[in-house]
């Protein structure tokens, strides 16, 4: 794991402070505090999003290396203490700094394999390669993407200016210095040349100067991946200058790394975490490989609540959309908990939480809530990490519920639809067989369908209401007296005793199953009174 001085190190005074506390520890993940979850993974970088009083919270983080708060933090005796008592680091986030920011050069830094090196460099290490290009040329450097977005930024930024502290602590160019850059057609020669390329000073708001710029694009063949500029007080030397353009190219084999790594983790951590949820022989060292062995687990199954037809573009969109869906809900799980895992499988994500089934419903109703109404959540419950394919079967009949149209809510858990699961699973036990329908319901969708009545309606209705005729009859729009005659004569035509409680379950089942309207889960043609009841069918509404 990368040590706290590490990151103190590399991203310095211009986005965090250390407050109180020994920075001699190994940083696991980094998480976002959450008032209603006490649970810290150990070793966690915790990110106080809103914390007021840190004193109240530190006794709470048990086993976490850090805890971020918005500074300036003012150290009282109370609050030193508490950091001493607890063992954990307290560092201040700069005024201006976003904590989305923060968490993405946290996690970019924490993240790369020390195993592979480019260059003397860990693969992927873009903060300690820009602390090597800046030794190079000595001058404080940043190593943007094509969209001069900021990727990783090396020490000695104080040596700079207030247009590059802006940069950083925005993660992106100003919008003001990128139109100056492009109206004097920095940006268009710089995309032409492999060559350093130097900016001279752009006027700040006050009326001065900020320091002349050296940037040089960072290309793989045609292809630019982003590029490194340097904050100079005057020309590069010839030497340094050399040093630059090859740095440049040594830049790009780690982001041509780091992109491809992406994909590759990507697909390693779907074939994880579809083996983990599907168990057999290579689960349990899936869930190993995720770290989630000694944890108790849910599992989540997300879809989209909708699809685009048959078209091949339409179906384009929703792969696309669905990919999309699966990612931000990767992201939305790792800033909960370091050991969540996501993946898409098929056409369904599914996800890997190490917490209690009441948190997993909480958090996926909030990532519902976030994406709008186009998800469904199916949570499972719990289970430890080596009979996860349980948790996913819950989840699974959870989702086949809500793509059935069977429940009105977007997120719910098995104890929310168990009745409607349990109707689902005996229709497919029943088309399995090839039952048919048959007894007093079969006669009386016979006798409607030869004479045009509507029997099966008005015993639905009188059961729904149980046996309360004036809301049976208003719910079917018909005189109480009329519902009566009816419900007499459905009485003698399908031969049912409507005292009896057993014959009222049997018939209520059975209009479970095949509903009044015709419609049966997965089919949408009425049945013959000796047809079996198809099979629901995922998705069906």
């Amino acid at each position: 794991m990368t040590g706290l001085t590490r990151v103190l190190d590399d991203l310095g005074t211009t986005l965090i402070d250390l407050v109180r506390g020994d920075p001699g520890r190994a940083v696991g993940g980094v998480v976002i505090h959450d008032p209603d979850d006490d649970q810290v993974p150990p070793s966690a970088l915790v990110l106080g999003v809103g914390v007021r009083h840190p004193a109240e919270l530190l006794g709470r983080l048990t086993g976490a290396a850090a805890l971020v708060v918005r500074g300036p933090v003012v150290l009282t005796d109370d609050l030193a203490e508490a950091v001493d008592r607890s063992g954990v680091v307290l560092l201040g986030l700069a005024p201006g700094a976003s904590w989305t920011q923060l968490a993405a050069l946290l996690r970019s830094l924490l993240e790369p394999d020390p195993s592979e090196t480019l260059g003397g460099v860990p693969s992927g290490d873009l903060f300690a390669l820009a602390n090597a290009v800046s030794s190079l040329i000595d001058a404080p450097v940043t190593i943007e993407d094509r969209s001069s977005r900021v990727l990783a930024f090396s020490g000695r930024q104080d040596e700079a200016d207030p247009s590059r502290v802006q940069t950083i602590l925005g993660r992106q160019v100003p919008e003001r210095y990128s139109r100056m850059l492009a109206e004097r057609g920095v940006f268009g020669h710089l995309h032409r040349s492999d060559q350093p390329v130097h900016v001279e000073g752009l006027p700040e708001e006050d009326g001065t100067f900020c320091l002349p710029r050296v940037a040089v694009a960072c290309r793989a063949g045609d292809e630019l991946l982003g590029s490194i500029w340097a904050a100079v007080r005057e020309p590069l030397t010839a030497e340094s200058t050399a040093a630059f353009r090859d740095a440049a190219k040594l830049v790009a084999l780690h982001l041509m790394r780091q992109r491809a790594g992406a994909d590759v983790e990507r697909r390693l951590r779907a074939d994880l975490v579809s083996t983990a949820v599907e168990g057999g022989a290579g689960a349990a060292e899936a869930v190993r490989r995720l770290g989630l062995s000694d944890q108790a687990c849910v599992v989540l199954a997300l879809a989209l609540a909708h699809s685009h037809g048959d078209d091949p573009a339409a179906h384009a969109r929703l792969l696309a959309e669905r990919r999309q869906v699966a990612d931000a809900l990767a992201m939305h799980l790792t800033a909960v908990h370091p050991r969540a895992a996501a993946a898409l499988v098929g056409d369904v994500a599914y996800a890997i939480l190490p917490v209690s089934e009441d948190r997993a419903w909480g958090i996926a109703s909030d990532f519902q809530a976030r994406v709008g109404h186009q998800v469904l959540v199916g949570v499972g419950q719990v289970a430890d990490g080596l009979s996860l394919a349980r948790s996913r079967a819950g989840a699974d009949l959870v989702l086949r519920v809500l793509r059935a149209g069977r429940s009105a809510l977007p997120v719910a858990r098995v104890s929310d639809v168990h009745g409607e699961g349990l109707l689902l699973e005996l229709a497919d036990l029943i088309a399995e067989r090839g039952d048919v329908l048959t007894g007093p319901v079969a006669r009386l969708v016979a006798y409607d369908r030869r004479n045009g009545t509507s029997l099966v309606e008005t015993l639905a209705a009188w059961l729904d209401a149980f046996g309360d005729v004036t809301a049976a009859s208003a719910a079917v729009f018909v005189h109480p007296n009329t519902f009566r005659y009816r419900l007499r004569r459905l009485a003698e035509v399908g031969e049912i005793d409507l005292s009896s409680a057993d014959a009222r379950f049997a018939a209520m089942l059975q209009l479970r199953l095949w509903r009044p309207d015709g419609a049966v889960p997965g089919r949408r043609t009425p049945p013959s009174p000796g047809a079996p009841p198809a099979a629901a069918t995922p998705g069906a509404r």
